[in-house]
């Protein structure tokens, strides 16, 4: 397929956070002729998410914070019930999910499973979720939590029932898709 697009020119919109591209490429389609397009792309880098789950007790670690895309979409508060979730930055995808396990829950993991990687977004977001699971127990709180002050986190931890957050998704509490995509995975593998 790499060989049937050309890109024809790319305008940086933006370079603030992540970049932003104006970009006009050229696509051969299923029928064999081109077609001339014009997109924005958001590149801010691939993330990993994580679902921290404790089988015996039936609860699952999860996060709250401020995501200010939300307000703007019709979320009065602004604020997301989520799964621990970071940017690789440089990172491997495992290395990166154990530090933000630590930053944002205080909880320091040891085993984990790669569950899949995902496009969240892929009609203008270029980033890939690398999905993953762990057991916890309280002997793995060895902090706070509650994220980064130089990153400007202020999250909160969870501890929910996992038929709580299970249903959360039903009543709207719950609308972030990794999140979902994590708590349905654990439904169907009876994780918790």
């Amino acid at each position: 397929m790499a060989d049937k697009i050309k890109i024809l020119s790319e305008e940086i919109l933006s370079n603030n956070w992540a970049t932003l591209s104006k970009v006009k490429y050229e696509a051969t389609v299923a029928d064999g002729t081109t077609e001339v397009a014009e997109r924005e792309v958001y590149n801010r880098g691939n993330g990993a998410t994580i679902l921290l789950y404790n089988a015996e007790r039936g609860t699952v670690i999860l996060t709250r914070q401020l995501r200010i895309p939300t307000y703007f979409n019709g979320n009065p508060d602004g604020l997301l019930i989520e799964a621990c979730a970071g940017l690789l930055d440089k990172e491997d995808p495992e290395g990166c999910i154990r530090r933000e396990t630590q930053e944002e829950t205080g909880y320091t993991i040891g085993d984990v499973t790669k569950l899949m990687e995902v496009y969240m977004s892929p009609g203008s977001v270029t980033e890939t979720i690398h999905f993953f699971t762990a057991p916890y127990t309280n002997e793995m709180k060895t902090g706070d939590g509650g994220g980064l002050d130089e990153e400007h986190e202020n999250i909160e931890v969870l501890e929910l029932p996992f038929v709580k957050a299970y249903h959360m998704i039903a009543t709207g509490e719950i609308k972030d898709a990794k999140t979902v995509i994590l708590l349905q995975h654990a439904m169907i593998a009876g994780l918790v």
